[in-house]
Formats: structure tokens, C-alpha cells, sequence
């Protein structure tokens, strides 16, 4: 097995949503905002090499929406989804597999594109099965007024009538040396992969702890629907990850990749960094 780190741009979100509770005073020395209160985040997404298997964890927001929805996330960057696949030997084309840990378009929004004439929407990826489970489709597709933003249709309805959609169930292993945990905190059924990889757990975090700055246990998400029960959700893996020594890879830390946490006197903190390609 070989993972690659797929790297599909930045975006800007708002500071205060992106920390909740947390004072500016504070979250602004983790993160500095632009005179907007907008800070950057990365789109980071994992490629599993494995045989025959080439399975892609999330592909970043895409790029067939309009200017007006761009402009309110301010993208930029020097790289995309597509010269990332191809920088590690690949091209859409080759991918078996798309893991979608959750439907937010910030973490789907490249499974679709635009046909040839644009008057339609097909798979970006046309050869490979996309995986989400049952009870964050049924989330997904009939979304709460709180998510329905996150939630478009165009990302989601397509793959269904490509015939290319597998929905796994809790506990399921879907590819070998892949095991999977449900969080319910941030989205209802969101999925993080424990990739058994050198010995090592690497954990692709998705939204339970966007970065670095998100390992202190009150530093949750605005955007999360039950944030209390993430802090419980959070407060589990803090303390499994720092005892069975998990490397986090992180989808939004604008610089971080790669961390381990260990305990504390003031309970789980990080304890090194470093890029995916030093384990």
C-alpha cells in the first residue's frame, strides 16, 4: 500500500464559524483572518495505492458551480485535483474508488461535473464506485434547513443515477486494511477512515477536527449540528489516538498534514507534525 496526499486548493470560511465558541482573541493567533474575518483552509484529500485498488477520500469542492457560489469561498491556489492526480501518476480516469466521508460540498463537490455540452452532470470519475452509507444519504438527500446550503443536489443526486453508488453500514470493512468509524457530531453519519498503513493507523479526520488548532476539546466547529455531542465524539478518539499513537491527516489545516497528540496535564495535545511522506 502507498498513499499519495491530493491537494485541490484552498478556500476561505468564516473565522468565528470555523472555532464556534472560541473568542477571536484566541482562535486568531491558530489562524489569521483577512479583513473579511475570512481565513484559509486547505481541501486535502488521500489517495489509497493498494493492488489493483485506487481509492480517493474526498476530492475537494469541484468546479462546476457559478461564479456568484465561488465568490462567497474565495478559492485560490496553485494546484487542483486534477495536477495533483497527475503529479502522483494518475488521472481521474484510473480512480476504482471515491470514499466520500461525508455530502458537505467542500468534500464532494468534485465527484460531479459537467457533461460535454453542459447541459447535464455526470461522474468525474467514470470508472469507479462511490461510497457513502445509508443513513447520511437519507441525511443528505432530504437535508435540514441548517445544511441544506452544504447539501447541493448536484453534487449528490447524480451519482445515484449513475448506478455507481454503494451504501456501506456501520461496522463494515469496505476495502482491506481500511476500517471505518461513524461520527454523528458534525453531520449524521459521517465516515473516518483508520487506514492501517506501516505498522501506523493513519486517520483521515474529515470534519472532526479540521486542523491542528482543533484539538483542544471546546474548539468545535459552528457548522456541526450537535456540537455537544461532538465533544463527547471528540473527546473518545483524543484520548484512543493519543494511547494507541494514530497519525491524524488532516483534509483542512492550511499547513498541517500529518500529527500525533499525547496526554497532557491539560489533556490531549498535539505532539509533533510532519508531511504524510515521513511516515
Amino acid at each position: 500500500m502507498k498513499l499519495h496526499t491530493i491537494d485541490t486548493g484552498f478556500f476561505k470560511l468564516d473565522g468565528g464559524a470555523m472555532f464556534g465558541v472560541v473568542p477571536k482573541s484566541m482562535w486568531q493567533k491558530l489562524n489569521q483572518p483577512d479583513e473579511n474575518n475570512m481565513c484559509t483552509w486547505a481541501m486535502r484529500c488521500l489517495l489509497i495505492e493498494d493492488g489493483n485498488k485506487l481509492i480517493l477520500i474526498d476530492n475537494g469542492i469541484g468546479n462546476k458551480q457559478d461564479d456568484k457560489f465561488f465568490g462567497h469561498y474565495f478559492l485560490h491556489g496553485d494546484t487542483s485535483l486534477d495536477q495533483s492526480l497527475k503529479a502522483a501518476g494518475f488521472s481521474k480516469d484510473d480512480i476504482t474508488d471515491v470514499f466520500l466521508t461525508h455530502l458537505h460540498f467542500d468534500h464532494c463537490g468534485g465527484s460531479i461535473e459537467w457533461n460535454k455540452d453542459k447541459t447535464g452532470f455526470i461522474p468525474a470519475f467514470k470508472n469507479a464506485h462511490f461510497w457513502s452509507n445509508a443513513n447520511h444519504w437519507e441525511w443528505a438527500t432530504k437535508p435540514n434547513a441548517r445544511e441544506k446550503a452544504s447539501f447541493l443536489k448536484e453534487n449528490i443526486l447524480p451519482i445515484q443515477e449513475s448506478g455507481q453508488l454503494i451504501l456501506t453500514e456501520d461496522g463494515a470493512e469496505p476495502f482491506a486494511g481500511v476500517k471505518v468509524k461513524y461520527m454523528n457530531g458534525h453531520t449524521d453519519g459521517m465516515m473516518l477512515p483508520h487506514i492501517n498503513y506501516k505498522g501506523k493507523t493513519v486517520v483521515f479526520m474529515a470534519d472532526l477536527l479540521p486542523s491542528v488548532g482543533h484539538i483542544p476539546l471546546p474548539y468545535v466547529m459552528a457548522y456541526d449540528t450537535r456540537p455537544l455531542l461532538t465533544l463527547t465524539e471528540k473527546a473518545a478518539f483524543l484520548n484512543e489516538a493519543a494511547e494507541k499513537e494514530y497519525i491524524l491527516f488532516f483534509e483542512h489545516d492550511p499547513i498541517n498534514q500529518c500529527c500525533t497528540l499525547q496526554q497532557t496535564e491539560k489533556g490531549v495535545r498535539l505532539k509533533e507534525t510532519f508531511r504524510l511522506e515521513d511516515i
